[in-house]
């Protein structure tokens, strides 16, 4: 027999429908009376048979799902882990970039010393033809001053014999 084919529920489905106060919800009782009462109404096997058809007409549906779901989220484990691989190589990337700036930075600096180098270098080698070219003048000045030393020497050694003497008296 099924469910409305027992007798106890056309009664009340008759004066469910006879009760205009049933249709708008205006009854005095609760909407828990008669809940006990109906519970023995219900078949144990069509309760069986309709929770089977409930199952299995929706079962394939989530099971399809469920394995959607398992493979996205392995997907989404190999896209965060190819993400990271990227993050870091990009970090590598920068470092790279860290070090070539250093290294630009270092060539800049020693062509900087090269050039200080080769001033000092410069500076060097004048000082050294400057010293040079002092001694030299010294020498000459030295040599100048000799020879008008000598020039004076002569000049009065010339007077001594030009000037006068006078003859002794034997």
């Amino acid at each position: 027999m099924s469910v409305a084919e027992r007798p106890e529920e056309r009664e009340t489905a008759a004066a469910a429908a006879a009760s205009p106060e049933r249709w708008l919800g205006l009854s005095d009782a609760s909407p828990d009376e008669g809940v006990v009462e109906d519970l023995p109404l219900i078949d144990e096997k069509a309760v069986e048979q309709l929770t089977e058809g409930l199952i299995s007409h929706y079962l394939p549906d989530l099971q399809r799902s469920k394995s959607a779901l398992q493979e996205l989220t392995q997907n989404q484990v190999v896209l965060l882990e190819t993400l990271e691989q990227e993050i870091s190589k990009f970090k590598e990337c920068n470092s790279i970039l860290d070090i070539n700036a250093l290294f630009s930075e270092a060539k800049h600096y020693h062509n900087k010393l090269v050039n200080i180098r080769n001033e000092m270098m410069m500076l060097h080698e004048k000082t050294s033809k400057l010293k040079k070219r002092a001694l030299k003048l010294q020498q000459k000045r030295q040599k100048e001053e000799l020879e008008r030393e000598q020039q004076r020497e002569k000049e009065l050694e010339r007077e001594k014999q030009l000037t006068a003497k006078p003859a002794r008296r034997t």
